[in-house]
């Protein structure tokens, strides 16, 4: 059993810090790359961003990289005395999982919004009134770190959002794919990173979630946006979590329209859905395949050419999952090795 989702904070967080609102578009934000950039180190953007659904949002701030967390593919994990958990379950000092929720206007509110963006005499600001132009929200629903408030309300963002976060509970069906990837309850998340003594190789783990406080992750795998991956398969889905900003770009393209162009297309690296630039002032500047007209998914991606191995002992975490949970699934394939992620089979004999 999941614990109790803790209720929104009435207070400054201390230790769980939320993440920062990205406050540009993506297509305005890639506007930026003919220009000067700041000091930056370049990551690979994975083919698992979330959209209207709740497929593939979710997220744990970085305090390294304070954008990540308002990424609509962002999940996020913190301290669960720190959201003021209540009761027995959910208590102080016990990790949990958040998902991107964004907050949205209803559809009066909405067009009367598109009538002022449309307009040729905006040059006012337009104004929002919080508790009548959104949609309801779940109840543990929180905005996301940084938000402006005005009158104790958050402010909606340039596109008329605002940006939080919801808790992942165990029984919630419409996050089934994200709770399959943690255990409350042995408190370790199944997740895809490199390895630490081979940059080559990718590894498939259980990471405790004390060890991902204050991180951005994503939920990639066989039923989140289509699977680039083919990770799994209908009767037996794959999932797990990315750590943002876990694989760098050795050899990033040029920062001009042509370079970019042929480095998606021409480059093995290049095989991906997008870049990411963590910039040394916290900023936060994408490009995805779309803004270049290139197509995503591809049939073959970077991530699925590299070799994964398994490291799922268990026994130093001595626990005893159930036999349908993707960490019982994965203990069996301890050690083993795979070509390419699509590779993976899951040993679902009884």
């Amino acid at each position: 059993e999941s614990p109790t989702p803790p209720p929104p904070p009435t207070c400054p967080l201390s230790r769980a810090r939320g993440p920062s609102v990205a406050r540009s578009s993506l297509t305005r934000a890639s506007s930026r790359l003919p220009g000067h950039l700041p000091a930056c180190r370049p990551s690979e953007r994975r083919g698992s961003r979330g959209d209207a659904g709740p497929a593939g949002r979710a997220a744990a701030a970085r305090d390294a990289a304070p954008g990540l967390g308002a990424e609509q593919g962002a999940l996020r994990i913190c301290d669960g005395g720190e959201r003021r958990a209540v009761g027995q379950k959910g208590a102080s000092g016990q990790p949990y999982l958040w998902a991107r929720l964004d907050r949205k206007p209803n559809k009066q509110a909405e067009k009367r919004f598109k009538r002022f963006l449309y307009s040729k005499e905006n040059s006012k600001e337009f104004i929002w009134n919080v508790e009548e132009d959104f949609k309801s929200i779940p109840e543990y629903w929180i905005p996301a770190k940084d938000i402006e408030q005005l009158n104790g309300n958050p402010v909606p963002d340039e596109n008329g959002h605002i940006p939080g976060w919801v808790p992942v509970e165990k029984n919630n069906k419409q996050y089934c794919w994200h709770s399959s990837v943690v255990s409350y309850e042995f408190e370790l998340a199944l997740v895809l990173n490199r390895h630490a003594d081979d940059p080559g190789l990718l590894e498939i783990s259980a990471v405790p979630l004390s060890d991902l406080l204050e991180q951005t992750l994503e939920l990639i795998g066989t039923n989140i946006n289509g699977n680039p991956y083919g990770l799994g398969s209908k009767k037996h889905p794959i999932h797990f979590l990315v750590p943002h900003g876990a694989f760098q770009i050795k050899n990033q393209p040029t920062l001009k329209h042509e370079d970019l162009l042929s480095w998606f297309e021409g480059c093995r690296e290049g095989k991906i859905e997008g870049i990411v630039w963590h910039c040394n002032d916290g900023c936060l500047i994408k490009v995805h395949r779309h803004h270049l007209g290139l197509r995503w998914p591809i049939p073959e991606t970077y991530m699925n050419s590299r070799p994964v191995v398994i490291n799922m002992n268990m026994n130093k975490f001595d626990c005893a999952f159930d036999s349908k949970s993707l960490f019982n699934h994965f203990s069996k394939l301890d050690n083993q090795k795979f070509g390419r992620l699509k590779d993976i089979k899951l040993d679902v004999g009884i």
